[in-house]
């Protein structure tokens, strides 16, 4: 009697269960990494100024740019040495950051108030945000001339306009992320019976602080590109004051120094503000995390 056997099922194959459970793998939101830019660089903020850097290098050595235009980077390194020997150049960091840190102080109280006071309440917003608008229409450095009339020709309008220019942005966008907070929120906060002030701690500052950390930025960078154009008006001191007296004498190598540490400044307290921000904001899953 001959018994015949079922051909075993192959060794290699994928059975109904496999090949549901490679499905159900690949639909997982992990499998996905064609959407999200990836994982944040280490010191990426200092690719682009390092590449700026050594075009502007290679040039020099090749000859490409006039020394006399645009001086060589190692001229201004020794030209930044010399200035801060003579200890002029750490006199007018200090004068400019002075200025800046007032100025920034400033507007930044003013900002948050008048953006809290127009945000939460409606009298508050026909009272503010009209006459807001209305100053952000005007150039600001066109206020220069009135503020040195009621001012002075000193540091108080100085630091006026530094407040102006840092408070604009502030009040701008954390008015907005108070404005755009859901409506439902506020439904839920009065059906638990939530006080105003446990009201605002819990819900309106959270809601809020994205857009407020979007207006310090603007804020910061605006302190410092408003601070280079005052401190050339009636000042004997200051980063501003100094590219000024070089380019009565032809120094562009100065002018370059003055620069690079406005840069600098500028991408340093912009960094600063980022790595607040990323605090504050840690409970927040976004692309730039």
């Amino acid at each position: 009697m001959t018994t015949t056997t079922a051909p075993a099922p192959a060794a290699t194959g994928a059975g109904p269960a496999d090949v549901a459970a490679k499905a159900s793998r690949d639909r997982r939101p992990g499998r996905r990494r064609g959407l999200a830019p990836g994982k944040r660089l280490p010191a990426s903020r200092l690719v682009g100024p390092a590449l700026v850097l050594a075009l502007w290098t290679v040039a020099s050595a090749a000859g490409a740019l006039d020394p006399g235009a645009v001086p060589a980077p190692w001229t201004v390194v020794r030209t930044t040495g010399q200035l801060w020997s003579d200890g002029t150049l750490a006199t007018d960091v200090l004068t400019s950051l002075r200025r800046a840190a007032y100025g920034f102080a400033l507007g930044l109280f003013a900002g948050v108030v008048l953006a809290l006071t127009a945000g939460l309440s409606r009298i508050g917003d026909a009272l503010i945000d009209g006459t807001v608008q209305l100053n952000r229409a005007v150039p600001t450095l066109g206020l220069i001339p009135l503020f040195i009339l009621w001012l002075g020709i000193g540091e108080t309008f100085k630091i006026a306009i530094i407040a102006i220019v840092v408070y604009v942005p502030v009040y701008l966008n954390l008015h907005a992320a108070l404005s755009g907070i859901d409506s439902r929120y506020v439904e839920l906060a009065e059906a638990q019976g939530l006080s105003r002030l446990t009201f605002v701690r819990q819900v309106v500052v959270p809601g809020a602080l994205p857009g407020f950390f979007v207006g310090l930025r603007l804020g910061v960078t605006g302190s410092w590109l408003s601070l280079v154009v005052l401190e050339q008006i009636n000042a004997t001191s200051g980063l501003g004051y100094m590219m000024f007296q070089a380019q009565n004498y032809g120094r562009t190598d100065i002018i370059l120094v003055g620069l690079l540490i406005y840069g600098v400044f500028g991408l340093v307290s912009d960094s600063v503000v980022r790595l607040i921000e990323r605090r504050a904001l840690s409970w927040r899953r976004a692309l730039s995390n």
